[in-house]
C-alpha cells in the first residue's frame, strides 16, 4: 500500500513538471512570437519612413526641375520680347528719318519750282538749295538721335528688368530656406510628441528651441527681402491695399505695371 501511495506521488509530481514544462515552452514561444512581430513592426515603420522620404525627396528635385524650367522660358521669353522692342525702335527712327527728308525734299522741289525760270532770283535759289540739304542732314542727325534715345530707354528697361529678377530670385531663396525651417521645426515636434525616453526627449526639445529660432531667423530675412524689393515685384500689400508705385512707363511693352 504504501509503495503504491509513493508511486502515485511520484507520478504526480512527474505530471506537475511536465505541465510546467509545457507553460514555460508555451511562454517562451508566446514571448519569441511577441518579439518578432514587434521587429517586423519596427522594419515595417523603417521602411515607410525611408520611402516617405525618397518620396519626398523625388518630389522636390522634380519642383526644383519644374521651376528651373520655368525660369529659363521666362528669360528667353523677355529677351524675344527686348530684342524685338529694339528692334521696332530701330524701324522706327530710320523711318522717321526718312519720312523728314522726304517732306523736306518735296518742299524743297515746290520753292524750286516756285522760283524755277527767274534768274534774278538765283541767289536765292542757291540759297535754298543749301538750306535743303542742311534741313535734310539735320533730318537724319534728328533720327539718329531719336533712335539713340530709344536704346537709352531699352537699356534701362533691361536694367530694371535684371534687378527685378535678382530680387526675385533672393526672395524665392529666402522663402525656400524659411519653408525648409518650418520642415524641420514640424519635424521635431513629432519627434517630441513621440518620444518616451526623457533623456532623448529633452535632448530633442533642445533641437526644437534651436530650429525654432532659425525658422524664426528666416522669417525675418524673407520680410527683409520682401521688403527691399522694387516696384512692382512681389506680393501685392496685405489687406488690398495700393500696389507699389510704379518704375517705368505703363505704356512700354517692356513694364511689368
Amino acid at each position: 500500500m504504501s509503495e503504491q501511495k509513493e508511486s502515485s506521488v511520484l507520478f504526480s509530481l512527474k505530471e506537475l513538471m511536465n505541465l510546467e514544462e509545457d507553460r514555460i515552452n508555451d511562454e517562451e514561444k508566446a514571448k519569441a512570437a511577441a518579439n518578432a512581430e514587434a521587429e517586423r513592426q519596427r522594419a515595417a515603420a523603417d521602411k515607410a519612413a525611408r520611402d516617405a522620404e525618397e518620396a519626398r525627396i523625388r518630389a522636390e528635385e522634380e519642383r526644383r526641375r519644374f521651376e528651373e524650367s520655368r525660369s529659363r522660358e521666362e528669360a528667353a521669353r523677355l529677351d524675344a520680347m527686348r530684342q524685338a522692342e529694339i528692334e521696332r525702335a530701330r524701324v522706327d527712327a530710320e523711318q522717321q528719318a526718312k519720312l523728314a527728308a522726304m517732306a523736306t525734299q518735296q518742299q524743297h522741289e515746290r520753292q524750286l519750282e516756285a522760283i524755277k525760270g527767274d534768274k534774278s532770283k538765283k541767289t536765292l535759289r542757291n540759297a535754298l538749295i543749301g538750306g535743303a540739304v542742311v534741313v535734310v542732314l539735320g533730318g537724319s542727325v534728328g533720327g539718329y538721335f531719336v533712335y539713340k534715345n530709344n536704346e537709352e530707354s531699352k537699356a534701362k528697361v533691361e536694367q530694371a528688368n535684371r534687378e527685378k529678377a535678382e530680387a526675385e530670385k533672393q526672395l524665392k531663396e529666402a522663402q525656400e530656406e524659411a519653408k525648409r525651417k518650418a520642415q524641420a521645426v514640424a519635424d521635431l515636434e513629432d519627434q517630441v510628441k513621440n518620444e518616451k525616453d526623457a533623456t532623448k526627449k529633452a535632448e530633442l526639445q533642445a533641437k526644437l528651441a534651436a530650429a525654432e529660432k532659425e525658422k524664426a531667423e528666416a522669417d525675418k530675412q524673407v520680410g527683409k527681402v520682401g521688403g527691399h524689393m522694387p516696384a512692382g515685384v512681389g506680393a501685392a500689400p496685405a489687406g488690398g491695399g495700393p500696389a507699389a508705385p510704379c518704375a517705368c512707363d505703363p505704356k512700354d511693352p517692356m513694364c511689368g505695371c
